[in-house]
């Protein structure tokens, strides 16, 4: 059949009409289905990670679609054997985890730990924040310190799963305050939504999490914000940090990514190449500067020497508050 002039415009017009096509919409799909298993409840940081994950993949065109099991339970020790055992040498799952998930496998002496599976990806750290509740009897920052100096085991504080960034945080803010962390009234939950539920319920006199995770009801003044962990102001806030307010507090929680135990060489190419491909899109940028995220990418081999390193230095610390 001969190719006419009328054909050949209308390829042209396909073409054009195809390199005019927005960025995401041209990439490569480089997975039907990722399976993301979260061990931790609905609501929390992990949780968020996630689904910012599967936002930005999506947006990408690097994924057709994104399933989803959450299990929750001691900072990702009752979800962790799980992923290990169900998920074995499955190249097309991941799942999220982060420091608190290192500081709680040495709490909870864990049998199965972050070196039973496979580093992908670190994607972002978040320094913590200390809110209080506007209804609460504790509006600012030295009515706070001033309480854990007098008492720490009156002044309840919510977090994440215990021995985790939270509980450390807390374990560190009262040792530097003269104190005991082996004082500190903890109330550790499996997720963040329900510790956000226990702070605006005025049901513990304050919390410590991600700024990411209190930051709707901050601005609606239903929390207020009093410091937060970092080394620096978290991007976009007026947070001052602990430093700044005298107390020598300086600790963050970072977040990323991991495969199952049992996968190929070709398979962890392929879940890091993915990982990679989402950071690096429009889309993820966008995602770490609504959620304040700072970006911290690091990958494979080199998240792995990471991990190490941070579990010496977390159990160091956990030994010295009294919490291992």
């Amino acid at each position: 059949m001969p190719f006419t002039k009328r054909d050949f415009l209308k390829l042209s017009a396909l073409s054009g009409a195809s390199l005019a096509l927005p960025r995401w919409a041209q990439a490569k799909q480089l997975f039907d289905t990722v399976n993301m298993f979260v061990p931790a409840g609905p609501g929390g940081g992990w949780d968020g990670t996630a689904r910012a994950l599967e936002k930005a993949a999506k947006a990408a065109g690097l994924v057709g679609n994104m399933q989803f099991e959450n299990v929750g339970g001691a900072g990702g020790m009752v979800g962790l054997p799980r992923f290990v055992s169900q998920r074995k040498g499955q190249g097309n799952s991941l799942m999220v985890g982060g420091s608190v998930m290192v500081g709680a496998a040495i709490t909870n002496k864990s049998p199965v730990t972050m070196k039973d599976v496979t580093p992908i990806a670190r994607l972002t750290e978040e320094a913590g924040v200390v809110v209080v509740p506007a209804g609460g009897k504790i509006k600012t920052w030295k009515e706070l310190t001033d309480a854990l100096k007098t008492n720490p085991k009156a002044v309840s504080v919510a977090g994440g799963s215990a021995g985790g960034t939270d509980h450390i945080i807390l374990g560190m803010m009262i040792k530097a305050l003269g104190g005991s962390a082996k004082d500190a009234a903890y109330v550790a939950f499996a997720g963040g939504g329900a510790a956000t539920a226990a702070i605006l319920g005025n049901q513990v006199v304050a919390g410590i999490s991600g700024y990411s995770e209190f930051e709707e009801h901050i601005k609606s003044g239903k929390m207020i914000a009093l410091a937060s962990s970092g080394s620096v102001r978290i991007p976009g806030t007026n947070v001052p940090t602990m430093t700044e307010l005298g107390l020598k507090v300086n600790m963050s929680n970072w977040r990323g990514v991991f495969a199952p135990p049992g996968i190929t060489d070709a398979q962890r190419k392929g879940l890091v190449d993915f990982v990679t491909a989402v950071v690096k899109s429009d889309a993820w940028k966008a995602e770490l500067a609504d959620r304040k995220w700072t970006d911290v990418f690091l990958a494979d081999g080199d998240f792995r020497q990471k991990i190490n390193q941070d579990i010496d230095g977390t159990e160091t610390v956990l030994k010295e508050l009294g919490l291992a």
